[in-house]
């Protein structure tokens, strides 16, 4: 059994480069891969092009790469919580490319799956079909949506084994996931590393064979994103 693990984020994240195409999993700040981001943030890699669902927030997530002006284009269905995301599309200085949030967990999955392309009704009759071969499928009008193609997919799981099977925890369980196996390599960050065989197979969400590196994470911050509290009876 070929053995994924690799001992730091630094070694995890060896030949990403400036300009490169990158996936990274989360759901506003469940679930995100904050070694690994805050690893680009030191390698002070720029001109990336970001496929995630968001942006985190200003000063946590994806938002550290956007104050550092590391990221060139987001790739995403919610611009959300981040000021400085929406400031930056606003002014024009950051690339954005709002899409469907069902249409990107698909663009993500079909890459996953090997399938180019895939026709949905999200978005008929709106600017995201403008340029888009439309068809009708049963009397209801379709537009085509390609996978998306990156380098790197980088996600966080809750345990994992040195042969690259992951477990999510909870509402981690989102894009994670679908970007597995969606770009060219695939590094996973976990909670908890074990050894192969370890696992129960009937636990496991993702197979090995579609990680390439995984490491153990460390000082998870696991923040809130919007805490809702009610008084006391």
């Amino acid at each position: 059994m070929i053995n994924k693990k690799v001992n730091n984020v630094k070694e995890a994240l060896q030949g990403i480069e400036n300009g490169m195409t990158l996936m990274l999993g989360g759901f506003g700040l469940c679930g995100i891969p904050e070694n690994s981001i805050s690893e680009l943030v030191q390698k002070e890699t720029t001109n990336l092009t970001c496929i995630s669902n968001n942006a985190g927030v200003d000063d946590f997530g994806l938002g550290l790469l956007l104050q550092k002006k590391q990221i060139k284009k987001m790739i995403s269905s919610y611009v959300g919580e981040n000021a400085e995301f929406e400031r930056q599309m606003l002014s024009g200085e950051l690339e954005v490319d709002l899409i469907p949030q069902g249409t990107l967990a698909e663009r993500c999955r079909a890459a996953q799956a090997g399938i180019p392309a895939f026709f949905t009704p999200a978005g008929y009759g709106t600017e995201v079909a403008e340029g888009k071969e439309v068809r009708e499928f049963n009397g209801k009008m379709h537009i085509m949506e390609h996978a998306f193609k990156a380098d790197f997919a980088i996600v966080k799981a809750w345990k994992g084994d040195t042969a690259g099977n992951l477990i999510f925890k909870g509402t981690a369980r989102n894009f994670n996931p679908c970007m597995c196996g969606a770009a060219k390599i695939t590094v996973a960050e976990v909670e908890e590393l074990v050894e192969a065989g370890t696992l129960d197979p009937n636990q496991i969400h993702i197979s090995g064979i579609l990680v390439q590196r995984i490491f153990q994470g460390e000082k998870y911050e696991k923040r809130i994103e919007q805490r809702t509290t009610r008084k006391r009876d």
